[in-house]
């Protein structure tokens, strides 16, 4: 059995303030016995406000905040899955992108967010990430000390099939790091998050922006650690902080022995009009 931490927090425009964050908490996951640490998506900088926020876009190599995490990982030497940053690509665009930090300091893997947030909400609120991001084209795996990982990233959390194919890959876990806005967090985070652990018989680690942020959006919180049962081992409520479950890989094979959903999927061909 391992134990993962989860950080839960309110990022917001000052990127170097977020990094202390995450540095603290590498410290804190190791002390508390934890493998590995999951950050929430957009853990360097959370700020709707692209003319103030673009001077702080870096490349990956000249990244303050991955440097600062990858240093901290390797000095306390424990994982780190970075839920998530803004980084700068070589079209001028950008990519939604989470790292796996091994604990030697090294990115194991790297995931962009596939499916990017277009809409407008009924509170007023419009999201367009497509005018700035670049989606993902492919889906990652990667071993760890908590077993096989599934990247995922917020939005992708209402894409079954590529939770699908992450399982089908050969996950055991799904990381799920998210900013989900209070309403939509309300209405779907707990179902969905549940849902995608029962079908995929895994475990579901999900860290999660919460609270008030300075560019003057809100965030759900409720970061959530799930069985492969559906059953809700961590709930952080509102609150920024630090928790930990524990990930049992006993569990996994229970579940799939009981209820062996990977070995009954069959390839589903396009449904016909009657």
């Amino acid at each position: 059995m391992s134990r993962a931490a989860l950080l839960q927090m309110t990022s917001g425009v000052d990127p170097a303030a977020n990094a202390a964050t995450l540095v603290d908490a590498v410290a804190q996951a190791k002390a508390g016995g934890a493998a590995m640490l999951f950050t929430p998506e957009m853990s360097g900088l959370l700020d709707g406000d692209r003319v103030r926020a673009r001077p702080h876009y870096r490349a990956e190599d000249e990244d303050r905040v991955l440097a600062a995490v990858r240093d901290a990982a390797a000095k306390h030497g424990t994982w780190v899955h970075l839920g998530s940053l803004a980084v700068l690509r070589g079209d001028g665009k950008l990519a939604n992108r989470a790292f796996v930090i091994d604990d030697s300091g090294a990115v194991r893997a790297r995931y962009d967010k596939m499916h990017l947030f277009d809409v407008d909400l009924p509170t007023g609120e419009s999201w367009r990430e497509s005018n700035s991001y670049t989606a993902g084209e492919a889906p990652v795996v990667v071993e760890t000390p908590l077993g096989m990982l599934g990247l995922a990233i917020c939005y992708d959390l209402r894409f079954p099939d590529l939770f699908r194919t992450l399982s089908n890959a050969g996950a055991t876990l799904l990381a799920v790091p998210a900013a989900f806005t209070r309403p939509t967090g309300a209405a779907h985070w707990h179902v969905l998050l549940r849902a995608r652990a029962i079908e995929a018989a895994a475990f579901v680690l999900a860290a999660a922006q919460t609270g008030e942020h300075a560019d003057g959006r809100a965030t759900y919180g409720h970061s959530l650690a799930i069985d492969p049962w559906g059953e809700v081992l961590l709930d952080m409520g509102a609150p920024a902080g630090l928790g930990f479950a524990d990930v049992d890989p006993a569990r996994i094979a229970d579940v799939r022995t009981r209820v062996p959903v990977l070995r009954h999927r069959r390839a589903i061909p396009e449904a016909t009009a009657a």
